[in-house]
């Protein structure tokens, strides 16, 4: 009985320790504190266990077409996710360097995330990062989608096909303007003397 009251006893003194560091400010929030190891450990597994229970949704059938894929970088592009992460011959943008966790360089995680997972971030973002949600600044589902299609083969696509899949379309000559027609001037009526 004694033991428990010695465990209890520090178990209180724990956690008012803690919620005199946190909520008495000694903890610093600035982006450029490295976050303590253990705290960093939390966060990422906290943020890994969240993303694997909710992400539930699956891929449609047209995930590997090629036409989803170039849609997809089109998408990216046009949602400047290329600023945080990058792009094949995109660099990042400077401020992405300030944001804190760093954003991934996602040709080195997509390979270790399913469809799903990245569909699920996409659309929802990540709290505490600087991870939007794409689905409240308006994205469809058809649209996140295809963004996973295009990230799912990122790590093979090169600067070349990223630069064509994504330049905006070539805009059609312009027509030649024909000249107006002049309708002709009549001569003015006669005078009567």
């Amino acid at each position: 009985m004694r033991i428990l009251a010695v465990v209890g006893a520090l178990a209180l003194i724990v956690g008012i320790s803690a919620a005199v560091f946190f909520f008495g400010g000694f903890y610093s929030v600035a982006g450029t504190v490295e976050d303590p190891a253990i705290v960093r450990w939390a966060l990422i597994q906290v943020r890994t266990a969240s993303i694997d229970r909710h992400a539930q949704d699956q891929p449609p059938a047209s995930i590997n077409d090629a036409a989803s894929v170039q849609a997809g970088a089109k998408a990216f592009a046009a949602h400047n996710c290329a600023n945080c992460h990058g792009a094949p011959g995109v660099n990042w943008a400077k401020f992405s360097e300030g944001l804190h966790p760093d954003p991934p360089d996602l040709k080195e995680v997509v390979d270790h995330r399913s469809p799903s997972q990245l569909f699920w971030v996409i659309k929802n973002g990540i709290n505490m990062t600087g991870m939007p949600s794409f689905a409240l600044a308006g994205a469809k589902d058809d649209e996140i989608w295809s963004i996973v299609a295009f990230l799912k083969k990122l790590p093979n696509v090169s600067e070349a096909d990223f630069k064509v899949w994504t330049a905006p379309p070539a805009a059609a000559p312009a027509a030649t303007p024909t000249p107006p027609t002049i309708a002709p001037v009549p001569d003015p009526p006669a005078e009567s003397k």
